[in-house]
Formats: C-alpha cells, structure tokens, sequence
C-alpha cells in the first residue's frame, strides 16, 4: 500500500511558475514508477510526464521543454516544475505511482493558470 500527498498547486498568471511535489509513504517508493497526470473540466485524465526507477524520463508532447520531473528517492518525493505555464495547462494534477498490477493515486492539487 503507498500513501500520496501532493502540494505545491496554486494560482499563477502565464508564463510563471510552480513546482509541484509528491510525498510517498506506506512502501518501497524506489520501485515504483511514479507519474504525473492532469484532469482539465470536461477533459479525460492524461499523462503529463513519467520518471522510472532508474531515472528515465517521459512527457506529454504539450509539456515537454517546459515541465520537469524529477525524484528524490531519500525523501520519498516525486516533484513536477512546471515553467512558462500556459492557460491551457490549468488542471487537477495528480501524482501515481506504479508497479506491476498495482496502481495508486493521490488525492490531486489544482493547478489555474490565469492573468
């Protein structure tokens, strides 16, 4: 069973800033393949980026160039910084972690991107 608990969502006017981060508990985070989804009003869930136990990385084409995830395996703690954040990018994120046939979530952090 693994536990997670996102922070870092907020209000920020395009082009800025913010970095998201997600705090595991409850397993052996180092196994797991932990991602980021987003879920937009009206839209289906989607895969934002991707971050595997050896450090590879994986990213929405809408996101890449801008947004980087990266993992602190000591702290149990996936992070999302998203830079040049665009309208568009407004959502509900949400951290998962990943192994095998088991899959958890959290319970997500808004995300508004607006002047």
């Amino acid at each position: 069973q693994v536990q997670l608990v996102e922070s870092g969502g907020g209000l920020v006017q395009p082009g800025g800033s913010l970095r998201l981060s997600c705090a595991a508990s409850g397993s052996i985070f180092s196994d797991y393949v932990m991602n980021w989804y987003r879920q937009a009003p009206g839209k289906q869930r989607e895969l934002v980026a991707a971050i595997t136990r050896l450090n590879s990385t994986d990213y929405a084409v809408s996101v890449k160039g801008r947004f980087t995830i990266s993992r602190d395996n000591a702290k149990n703690t996936v992070y999302l910084q998203m830079n040049s954040l665009r309208p568009e990018d407004t959502a509900v994120y949400y951290c998962n972690a990943h192994v095998g046939i088991l899959n958890y979530w959290g319970q997500g952090t808004q995300v508004t991107v607006s002047s």
